[in-house]
């Protein structure tokens, strides 16, 4: 036999094999003929596992979109990746405001009050671009790298080995319809039970076809179990990196803030609310790790009750500083926490100030650093 032969015979065969199940499967639509149903398990396990790829895919996308607002930037990105080339490197809009921030301080004058304001303005926003940029780097490849992953990998092997399944189950239902339709030409005596043990050994072979691929695929869908575990820990790795960039941004917003509280009060602020009120000084590390405590308030009654009571009096008291905090101007006292010091109300100071006593150091402190002590 030629090659030419055998691939015209193999041709044949596949043919066969493809109208087979093409009719069987047209039959099934119609109700003209049984089909092997899988087993409850395994029917949970297929269900399982194209729930995780439905919400795999969502989230995916999601969290690109939320790491990169803009589709054009995400489409030239894909390209990109395609391309197996590196994107060029571009500003994003953190940076950009920051640089025209620093650009048009330089142009009004580092000197002037407006100027010297727009640049530590834009070099906290350039901090903050910097910081995005590693959020998304660090999420790309410890969150979105390990779900595409999946989809273009594992999910991709259910897929092939299902369908495989499915070809093998629509094998064995033809050969048993087959067999089916023998028995009945048998009984009347239209055949030889020469075909009757044909089909019969067809249908072993096919059903024996039929349980090794749903075993196969069963052991590929249990994996399902498996992915979660592993998404679970991609998932505390970016919820991680988001708790890094916002305590990140939240510093710098509070170093920002107390640079341009150095600034005549003329400047500071538009609004109706008091600029004075310093605002508690946390570092990353402490917002990651209290996130559910939340700071005192002026507002408590108790609280209130207790330094309205020393303001109209001319005594001191004793203090504990909550916070540590750095002085703006040498009016201010520098405090570290858990230290006590004595304070006492001045005439005319603003409300949510004092003044504080350390040894032959004096100094205005803010109110929301300290707890009274009897």
């Amino acid at each position: 036999m030629n090659i030419m032969d055998f691939n015209v015979k193999k041709f044949a065969a596949d043919a066969g094999t493809f109208l087979s199940r093409a009719v069987q499967f047209t039959e099934e639509k119609l109700g003209q003929a049984e089909k092997t149903e899988l087993d409850a398990h395994l029917e949970n396990l297929l269900s399982k596992a194209e729930c995780t790829k439905l919400w795999t895919e969502k989230i995916m996308k999601q969290t690109e979109v939320l790491l990169q607002p803009n589709p054009n930037a995400r489409i030239e990105e894909f390209v990109y990746e395609k391309l197996d080339r590196k994107a060029p490197s571009r500003m994003n809009n953190p940076e950009l405001l920051g640089q025209y921030m620093i650009d048009a301080g330089n142009e009004f004058g580092p000197g002037t009050a407006y100027g010297n304001a727009l640049i530590k303005c834009g070099e906290t926003q350039k901090r903050i671009g910097t910081a995005d940029r590693e959020l998304i780097q660090t999420s790309a490849i410890n969150f979105l790298t390990p779900l595409r992953n999946f989809i273009e990998g594992d999910y991709k092997t259910i897929t092939k080995e299902r369908k495989l399944l499915q070809n093998k189950r629509l094998d064995l239902d033809a050969a048993k319809t087959r067999l089916k339709k023998a028995k009945v030409a048998e009984a009347k005596a239209a055949i030889w039970a020469e075909e009757v043990t044909k089909s019969e050994q067809e249908v072993r072979i096919t059903q024996s076809e039929f349980d090794r691929q749903a075993e196969i695929t069963r052991l590929l869908l249990e994996g399902i179990n498996s992915t979660h575990a592993h998404h679970l820990r991609c998932l505390t790795d970016f919820v991680d990196a988001q708790m890094t960039y916002y305590a990140q941004c939240y510093q710098y917003m509070l170093d920002l803030q107390k640079q341009l509280g150095s600034f005549p009060s003329t400047f500071r602020s538009n609004n109706n609310q008091s600029s004075s009120t310093p605002v508690p000084s946390v570092s990353a590390p402490s917002v990651l790790a209290s996130a559910s405590a939340s700071l005192p308030s002026v507002s408590n009654s108790v609280v209130t009750s207790g330094f309205n009571e020393l303001k109209a009096s001319s005594g001191s008291r004793k203090a504990r500083v909550l916070y540590d905090y750095d002085a703006a101007n040498s009016s201010e006292l520098s405090l570290l926490a858990d230290e006590v010091i004595r304070v006492y109300s001045v005439p005319g100071m603003d409300s949510d100030w004092l003044m504080g006593e350390r040894g032959n150091q004096k100094g205005k402190v803010p109110i929301t650093y300290l707890e009274l002590l009897n």
